[in-house]
């Protein structure tokens, strides 16, 4: 079911729900009746009207105690303690395949200095689906080694979530999928110093929803995954489908003036650029806008094949470079680092996934307190990329977090350009507008979802 069809005044909120059933107890506070564990091998038990989950040394895998029902439309409640140190969560719409795996999203619970408790992660899928980097106030929220309160609603496409009384997320999916709901103990390996520590579950409820709910106020930003669609709050905002998902309207080859006639396809809303040897912009070419932006937030959904090289640039001036090569301009890299040997290369890791290609590494450590290293990111699985101008200032954003902030223009900048493979550009990256990019470096490589939001330019800001 499409978004649009739950209305325009769809607002979430932490306040009444119109709906024709009684509120259910999950459970009872007596015993697990109506759950069963999957996966691992931490244990489940009732007392004193709390589920109690205790983590496991040697578990290799996360332990889950499901519903034996399953839930589509519905309001869920319930409170919990994380045990110290320890990440876990609560699955909704979830569900478990043949090589029993749990897959589903994820209401996290997060007792580490990152924050993300109330966010939304795709279990043994998609990755986080709505980290709370989009909703930095709401990190304030969680009670750490206290009883926590949970709200979510999940009414078609959209999700919501609320930790304490806070709006915390607000999710457009793409699809929308039927589950079971399971309490997670997280796997901790042979870690002894987590051995046998206690998460706890109490006061669990869930009310089925009939119909499309009436919510009032929500103040957790709209992250929407919907198809080459932009929901009605997008439209308001200001922004515009950069890729129609089934035409080139708007595209050209960045060395040509109409679309490349072979190396790039679009089947089921996914344009493609087909692999072809490894040759940067050899084959069918780069491919860019025919319209130059100037303030903008740009995001583009992509995925990689094993051990490809690929990019989104920016400020691109198809007139710099006319001989072999990419067209010149600021890239967002897409690479595979693991498998591709550029990874390597540059200086520090800056021409890494995420980075301002051979120019500045992405990190999101220096912006996230308790992150770990910047994760690889997976080949084969969607992942969003998110730039940001605003006059000199830009950001580099990848799955939520960002990774990468500069200024065009300063002596920092021209420093870092003339140490960089573009130091024979004169003024590179200083154009006050250019054209997008998307391009071909000869590897196969997936894009959809591609969006843009211009800024004012005259009173810009991100």
């Amino acid at each position: 079911m499409k978004i649009k069809l739950l209305g325009l005044a769809l607002f979430l909120s932490f306040g009444l729900i119109q709906a024709q059933q009684k509120k259910t107890e999950l459970f009872n506070g007596k015993n697990l009746k109506g759950w069963k564990k999957l996966n691992g091998t931490a244990e489940f038990q009732a007392e004193n009207g709390e589920i109690i989950g205790v983590s496991t040394k040697g578990s290799k895998t996360s332990t889950f105690l499901a519903t034996s029902k399953t839930y589509t439309n519905f309001v869920l409640e319930y409170e919990f303690i994380v045990g110290e140190g320890l990440n876990s969560g609560v699955q909704i719409r979830s569900n478990v395949t043949e090589k029993d795996v749990v897959y589903g999203l994820q209401v996290e619970a997060d007792d580490s200095r990152r924050s993300w408790t109330g966010g939304l992660y795709d279990q043994s899928g998609k990755g986080w689906r709505y980290p709370l980097e989009y909703n930095k106030p709401a990190k304030a929220a969680f009670k750490k080694g206290e009883w926590n309160k949970v709200k979510v609603v999940a009414y078609e496409n959209r999700i919501a979530t609320w930790l304490n009384g806070v709006s915390a997320t607000n999710l457009i999916e793409e699809e929308v999928t039927t589950g079971f709901i399971a309490l997670q103990v997280h796997n901790i390996g042979n870690n002894d110093a987590k051995d046998g520590i206690l998460n706890k579950w109490r006061n669990i409820t869930i009310q089925k929803l009939d119909k499309e709910p009436s919510f009032d106020e929500v103040n957790a930003p709209e992250v929407s995954y919907l198809h080459n669609e932009l929901t009605d709050t997008q439209v308001k905002d200001g922004w515009e489908l950069l890729w129609d998902g089934k035409t080139s309207n708007g595209w050209r080859g960045a060395k040509r003036d109409d679309f490349p006639t072979f190396g790039w396809t679009m089947a089921d809303g996914i344009l493609t650029i087909q692999s072809s040897g490894g040759g940067e912009s050899a084959h069918a070419g780069d491919i860019v806008t025919t319209q130059p932006y100037q303030n903008f937030i740009l995001e583009v959904d992509f995925k990689f094949t094993e051990g490809a090289n690929s990019g989104i640039k920016y400020f691109v001036d198809t007139e710099l470079n006319k001989g072999k090569g990419s067209a010149i301009g600021c890239e967002f890299q897409i690479l595979d680092d693991k498998k591709h040997p550029d990874a390597k290369k540059g200086v520090q890791g800056n021409r890494t996934v995420g980075s301002l290609y051979d120019l500045i590494t992405a990190d999101s450590r220096i912006y996230v307190d308790g992150l770990k290293p910047k994760k690889y990111v997976n080949y084969g699985k969607w992942n969003r990329a998110r730039v940001e101008v605003a006059g000199k200032k830009v950001r580099h954003i990848l799955n939520g977090c960002t990774v990468v902030e500069y200024e065009r223009g300063t002596q920092q900048w021209k420093a870092l350009v003339a140490y960089s493979k573009y130091q024979k550009w004169p003024n590179f990256g200083e154009a006050e507008k250019g054209l997008i990019l998307l391009q071909d470096h000869g590897d196969e490589v997936h894009f959809k979802n591609i969006k843009i939001k211009e800024l004012d330019d005259k009173n810009p800001s991100i």
